[in-house]
């Protein structure tokens, strides 16, 4: 009898969600009710101290304080006369308007009106507030308040075997699908890369498969293109090549993991977060397991080189949006990544033409 092959576990597709769009808003409604189920990084974690920090996601604009319980995320706007509670300032676990002095706590309860001491408070001064997790150096949230997923896959963040690093967030004036879609991108080494890790004269991008997974995908090759700094003396890969692991978490996010001669490793957790349509930050935390006695900077300002000439493609890409629908470009054999990542992102119910 023939084996009976057992489907690939594949992420569900979540239900629309249905609260209010932001004012303002740049997406598509469709594809906003969609994103709005995921979690997204909106800040590095030890920015959020004594202070309010003002973010934006899906073009929803969030204030982030900290509390004894965490960091709390909310709308930023205090409901009594529309004032940003980011103008404002944190006292213990609460954050007070600027301008009425309205105190808010960590679950986003109003807690006094100083104008009238003792009074009651109406049930509706109460913020709209998100979920939050800090993972990774960064603070992640998601809008539905019922994510269709877990956070990406780090555990080597908690590791004390490697040396972890966390660049600033890059701001690119592109679309967060157009970004991610470029980290997976394994063509274009030699000719955005060259001054780093790449090389011109080895262009060849070797097959490959792409598998699902219950995230989103993964796609694993061996390269004969190294991943070291250009001054150090040792810049070839090995014969048989290094291995490269692409590890997709839909919508946005992707951890490349490359394995290279002697157990050294390197991790690259991609996540672009969507502030609005065509306005995305990149959070990109690193790690190693090797050079762990020397520090990081350079090992940031490395990777900062080859995430900035990215971002120059990125930005300069028509159609700003990443098409869906795949006879809207020309593909070759080295984006099967690409064309997986597409394919799911049509089938979470994002807009077959143009998404974010």
């Amino acid at each position: 009898m023939p084996e009976t092959l057992t489907p690939a576990p594949v992420l569900s597709v979540p239900e629309p969600f249905m609260g209010p769009l932001p004012r303002g808003c740049t997406f598509a409604e469709s594809d906003w009710r969609i994103l709005a189920n995921f979690w997204f990084p909106v800040a590095v974690a030890d920015k959020v101290r004594d202070q309010p920090v003002s973010v934006t996601l899906l073009d929803q604009k969030l204030v982030l304080y900290r509390t004894s319980q965490g960091v709390t995320a909310a709308n930023d706007l205090c409901l009594h006369r529309g004032v940003p509670l980011s103008m404002g300032w944190v006292e213990g676990d609460n954050i007070i308007c600027r301008y009425h002095g309205f105190r808010y706590g960590a679950q986003g309860q109003c807690l006094e009106i100083p104008a009238h001491p003792g009074a009651a408070i109406p049930p509706k001064l109460c913020l709209q507030t998100y979920p939050t997790q800090e993972r990774y150096g960064l603070v992640w949230t998601c809008l539905s308040g019922r994510p269709a997923a877990p956070l990406p896959a780090l555990p080597e963040w908690d590791d004390p075997d490697y040396q972890s690093a966390l660049p600033e967030p890059i701001d690119l004036k592109a679309t967060a699908g157009r970004q991610l879609e470029g980290f997976l991108d394994v063509a274009h080494f030699a000719w955005i890369h060259d001054q780093t890790f790449g090389d011109r004269n080895n262009p060849t991008v070797p097959g490959y498969d792409v598998e699902k997974t219950p995230t989103g995908l993964r796609a694993r090759y061996r390269s004969t293109v190294g991943n070291y700094l250009r001054q150090e003396e040792s810049t070839a890969a090995p014969e048989d090549g290094v291995l490269r692991t692409f590890d997709v978490y839909l919508p946005f996010t992707a951890r490349l993991t490359i394995d290279m001669p002697d157990g050294a490793k390197m991790l690259i957790l991609d996540s672009a977060s969507p502030v609005s349509a065509r306005h995305t930050r990149l959070f990109p935390p690193l790690l190693r397991n090797y050079d762990k006695d020397q520090p990081v900077e350079p090992f940031i300002a490395y990777n900062n080189q080859i995430f900035n000439k990215d971002t120059s493609i990125v930005e300069s890409q028509y159609p700003e949006d990443l098409p869906l629908n795949l006879l809207d470009e020309v593909h070759i054999r080295a984006d099967k990544t690409s064309i997986a990542y597409r394919q799911e992102l049509g089938r979470l119910g994002l807009g077959l033409t143009y998404t974010t």
